[in-house]
């Protein structure tokens, strides 16, 4: 361990089962739940991120000098680099070209989930510094022969922390939508520009011109249809996009039944029966929107359920914000989804590829944060002295 570490120990743990679950959210918090003990276990127990898909688990588990668990980090042992959202392929093709080996590698995560939050999970009260779990992290990594560790998606804090122990910084951009103090959805219009309000409200016409059934489950509300139906719609997606499912089955009903209240499906419903659904889990204060699919053609009900939908919820809920998930900038944009940056860390191994890595991200941090404010002008919201 580092100096301002010593008293502190490091394990690696190949099941989250293996950690006491109160211990895990003592220290995971409850305002994101995609670190918490159930989304984690879900994701491992379903078989969707185990060794056989490239998802090894090597949770780290951070214990004091009387043995008690004051830190943690959601990580895996990665055979490839599917399933993350933050590109680092150019970076694994360059290094074997040159003869090294890429993989293995660590990836602090959360498996197949572009969400934004915590990832150094400190318990409140430990005095333990995101600084001092990232050393942990890298003097780990360094031990172990693994090229590389990425902290995927990770908070701002986080990342600052990260850069300061060493990591190279990395930028993404995503698009958040912001409740401004809402008390409605005719209320977040009015703070649009006229042609976009007019553009919002034909679409939502559009979408009630099918007639649908839209609906706003949670919890208990889900049940074996709903979920037998929206994993065909999540397969038929994959289908088109991607070409192989990374979750299973499984995942989705055990997802309801351990978050209950925390998972927002926004269904359509024709003639009684499920043609389209958008998977949403909530936080304390965040909608964060996951998968969606579809079963037949009905043009706009994605913008419906996926955006405007989660608009709807977010007020009625007092919730702040809404994160629709990774791309399609331009579409949410005009939706009122603002781009916001998101951040990743790695830690190099190898002094050419870091070295290699980090005058690319050198360039390439200017260069996102010009494309998020130019991103920005396209804002649909009303300027001073617009209608």
């Amino acid at each position: 361990m580092p100096d301002d570490c010593d008293k502190l120990t490091l394990t690696l743990h190949k099941a989250i089962a293996d950690i006491p679950a109160a211990d895990w959210d003592a220290c995971a918090g409850p305002d994101n739940p995609f670190v918490s003990y159930a989304f984690l276990s879900a994701v491992e127990d379903s078989g969707s991120a185990t060794r056989r898909t490239g998802w090894l688990p090597q949770h780290a588990v951070l214990r004091d000098g009387m043995g008690a668990i004051v830190a943690a980090a959601p990580m895996y042992a990665k055979s490839h680099s599917y399933g993350e959202y933050v590109f680092d392929h150019a970076w694994a093709r360059a290094f074997e070209q040159a003869g090294g080996s890429y993989y293995p590698k660590l990836q602090v995560a959360v498996p197949f989930s572009p969400v934004p939050g915590p990832r150094l999970l400190v318990r409140p009260g430990s005095g333990v510094a995101p600084g001092a779990v990232a050393q942990a992290l890298a003097q780990t990594a360094g031990q172990l022969d693994v090229s590389s560790a990425h902290i995927t998606f990770c908070s701002d804090r986080e990342w600052k922390a990260l850069g300061a122990a060493g990591w190279l910084q990395r930028i993404g951009v995503q698009c958040h939508w912001s409740n401004n103090g809402y008390a409605s959805f005719d209320d977040f219009l009015g703070a649009l520009s006229s042609r976009k309000r007019k553009t919002i409200r034909r679409e939502r016409r559009d979408v009630a011109a099918h007639g649908l059934e839209l609906l706003a489950l949670r919890g208990p509300e889900i049940g074996k249809r709903e979920w037998a139906a929206f994993y065909e719609f999540y397969t038929s997606t994959v289908d088109r996009k991607w070409g192989s499912a990374y979750l299973t089955e499984r995942f989705f009903p055990m997802l309801g039944e351990r978050l209950g209240e925390r998972v927002v499906l926004m269904l359509a419903r024709q003639n009684g029966v499920p043609v389209a659904g958008a998977l949403n889990l909530a936080g304390t204060d965040t909608l964060y929107g996951r998968n969606w699919g579809s079963k037949g053609e009905f043009p706009l009900l994605h913008y419906e359920l996926c955006y405007y939908k989660a608009i709807d919820f977010a007020i009625a809920h007092g919730l702040q914000r809404v994160e629709a998930g990774a791309q399609g900038e331009q579409h949410k944009i005009q939706r009122g989804y603002l781009p916001v940056p998101t951040y990743s860390a790695h830690w190099i191994g190898h002094r050419g590829l870091r070295r290699a890595i980090a005058e690319f991200l050198d360039r390439e941090r200017p260069a996102m944060l010009t494309e998020i404010e130019a991103l920005g002008e396209a804002s649909p919201f009303r300027r001073d002295g617009e209608e």
